[in-house]
């Protein structure tokens, strides 16, 4: 979803500092209990993607803010206006990753949201676990939520919902189309991509 603009394991919270010296990071952002083994895969698949490294670094202690009491959900929208203030200036995007049910006013709920062009978005785990039993079925999980990190970093760069089904900024309206979706971007996206990783760059470039 675009903003114009448990497992049975042991889980902790892997809390880090981002380095002063990394200009250009893409932060990791969690804001429930997240498994440093699944926060490493994602950081790798997201650097991979972008390029760009890629840091662990929690900026906020919880998302209660955006809670609505009649739907029992979260408001994505306000979470991203939030991590887009906490971000420390050099980081170039952040991602949050939440563990309850997020929605916006007009869909029953989505997996996450993006600020497009923006610097935040944020993904949920929520339901990326519907049809797995994610003790038996680890990998299948952590395929959905590295699919729908780099989906929303995806839309911070510009890219919008692609119509390839494979692609994956296919914009996906059920767990199955996720699964069906690669780990890639189509050659159209990867195009647009690089266009915007070279302006970002060229932008940098006059500010320093």
């Amino acid at each position: 979803m675009i903003q114009h603009l448990k497992p049975h394991a042991t889980f902790f919270r892997q809390e880090t500092r981002l380095s002063a010296s990394n200009k250009n990071t893409i932060l990791i952002s969690p804001l429930c209990e997240l498994n440093p083994l699944l926060a490493g895969h994602i950081c790798r698949e997201v650097t991979r993607v972008f390029g760009y490294p890629t840091e662990i670094c929690p900026l906020l202690s919880d998302v209660e803010f955006v809670m609505d009491q009649d739907r029992l959900q979260y408001h994505s929208t306000p979470i991203l206006e939030r991590l887009a203030q906490a971000a420390p200036p050099n980081a170039l995007k952040v991602l949050a990753i939440v563990a309850v049910d997020l929605f916006i006013p007009i869909l029953t709920h989505v997996y996450g949201e993006a600020q497009l062009g923006g610097r935040a978005c944020v993904v949920s785990t929520f339901r990326l676990g519907e049809g797995l039993l994610r003790a038996s079925h680890p990998e299948d999980f952590r395929l959905r939520l590295v699919k729908e990190a780099v989906h929303e970093l995806g839309h911070t760069f510009s890219l919008h919902h692609c119509k390839d089904p494979s692609c994956i900024m296919h914009y996906c309206r059920s767990v199955k189309d996720v699964d069906k979706k690669s780990m890639e971007l189509c050659r159209y996206c990867r195009i647009l991509l690089n266009d915007e990783i070279k302006r970002n760059s060229g932008i940098e470039e006059l500010r320093n």
